[in-house]
């Protein structure tokens, strides 16, 4: 019921996903800064991207990071429903698709990004995913949801969406962009609206962050400065 794109751009870290299903975000995205991204969806388990993420930071190699969440006693008996990216801070990225994975499902990788699918309308769709996110311009966040809307434009899931989400870690302990529709009609559209409003603030809350005595106004009424 799920769609994502996974990247590295340098230092950052960005994910994007939708999915048919309520708050996709909420359970598929997994980003830790200066470690990697990962993505676990299809009955869904969250741990398996902290898990992922735990063993990136361990030892930085995202291939043995998969093969280690994949082969775990533990998840023997779920493995095979689980869907799985996983990108580090260096080398390729990895994904995995167990045989129980839900209807026309399919990866795609390339330098520094890994997409995939269930549920969809074509085995093209994650390729679409990475080739529109490796052609766009502009912001990561921007060319994350240009990979999402070619997505959909290229026939996306095999039914509607209705929630997607977007986000980046950079090189401050936290998300510097994490956006979410968690239940719309056409939510990657709300989610470049959205995106709209926030990138001119986003660099702004970093700063109110780090250093606040020289941040920047809110520039709201009850806001003195």
């Amino acid at each position: 019921m799920t769609f994502s794109l996974v990247v590295r751009d340098g230092g950052r870290f960005g994910i994007a996903g939708s999915s048919s299903s309520p708050a996709v975000a909420a359970r598929i995205a997994h980003l830790r800064p200066g470690v990697g991204a990962a993505s676990s969806q299809n009955i869904t388990d969250p741990t398996l991207g902290t898990d992922l993420l735990d063993a990136l930071a361990e030892h930085g190699d995202a291939e043995r990071a998969l093969a280690g969440v994949t082969g775990a006693a533990h998840n023997e008996k779920t493995i095979a429903y689980r869907q799985l990216t996983v990108l580090g801070r260096s080398g390729p990225g990895f994904a995995y698709s167990g045989p129980h994975t839900l209807g026309t499902y399919a990866s795609a990788t390339a330098d520094g990004v890994v997409a995939a699918g269930n549920m969809l309308s074509g085995k093209h769709i994650p390729g679409v995913l990475v080739e529109a996110y490796q052609e766009a311009t502009g912001e990561l966040e921007e060319r994350l949801i240009a990979a999402m809307k070619a997505a959909v434009a290229a026939g996306g899931e095999e039914g509607p969406v209705h929630s997607a989400g977007l986000a980046v870690v950079a090189d401050v302990g936290w998300r510097v962009t994490d956006l979410r529709i968690d239940w719309a009609d056409e939510p990657i559209d709300r989610l470049g609206e959205l995106l709209d409003v926030w990138l001119p603030q986003r660099d702004d809350y970093v700063t109110r962050g780090l250093d606040p005595a020289s941040s920047p106004s809110y520039g709201v009424p009850g806001d003195a400065r």
